[in-house]
């Protein structure tokens, strides 16, 4: 692998996205969030975030600490707790207030965006064309892609001793190959891509090259519904 790789995303989701995720994910309650799983769940996202070389803001770390004071709280036996903690709520309603308080902002920013494009796709003098049958893709979060990625890491974990690598990977060769790709074929899956890495460490490189041509504007990462297969898709075929 080349030099350290570094992608600055524009725009990169924080700590309350990450949790609404997991919890949409999960198809939890957000009133009765089951915070040990969602905690441990937390923790392996950060550790693939770091390994995926993506920077962890501190905002991250400071949740991380903030779940595990929570969980610490919920697994301790009502009887061994302190007097004035027993007659407490439960402690995980601040988390919940953040949360729903967050996702209000966060969907209505969601639908001044939306508005804001449809309007800027209306022409007086022509209607708008409708196609039969066609689904709107939804751009993913960076937390999708995570996922699809450590799915694919967990593949070559599995099957690592049946096979030797040499593992010689480049971020920027990994780039020309998905821009030679993107201009040949409109849109591709992600599975396509991840299906023919051998090892973890062309997997990461496989990933940040994905991140900086997203950056660049020269392909997005689209599904067709929530949780669902992650299209590649060339942006000069929009």
């Amino acid at each position: 692998m080349d030099t350290p790789y570094k992608v600055a995303l524009e725009v990169f989701e924080g700590p309350l996205d990450l949790l609404l995720y997991l919890i949409r994910k999960e198809e939890v309650d957000i009133y009765n969030i089951p915070i040990e799983k969602v905690t441990n769940q937390y923790f392996e996202y950060l550790d693939l975030m770091k390994m995926l070389d993506l920077n962890v803001a501190g905002e991250f770390l400071v949740m991380a600490a903030s779940l595990m004071y929570i969980k610490s709280k919920m697994l301790l036996p009502p009887e061994e707790r302190p007097y004035e903690e027993v007659e407490e709520e439960d402690p995980r309603l601040d988390l919940v207030r953040q949360l729903l308080e967050y996702k209000r902002f966060k969907d209505a920013a969601q639908f001044l965006n939306h508005k804001q494009i449809l309007e800027e796709k209306i022409f007086v003098r022509h209607a708008p064309v409708s196609i039969d049958g066609e689904v709107p893709l939804e751009e993913v979060s960076i937390f999708d892609l995570i996922t699809a990625f450590n799915s694919a890491i967990k593949r070559v974990e599995r099957f690592a001793h049946h096979e030797v690598v040499q593992d010689n990977y480049s971020v920027s060769e990994k780039i020309e190959g998905l821009k030679a790709m993107a201009q040949k074929e409109s849109s591709f899956s992600l599975t396509k891509i991840l299906e023919n890495t051998k090892s973890k460490l062309e997997i990461v490189v496989t990933f940040l090259a994905l991140l900086e041509l997203m950056r660049l504007k020269i392909i997005r990462a689209v599904q067709r519904e929530l949780f669902g297969e992650i299209v590649i898709e060339s942006c000069e075929f929009r």
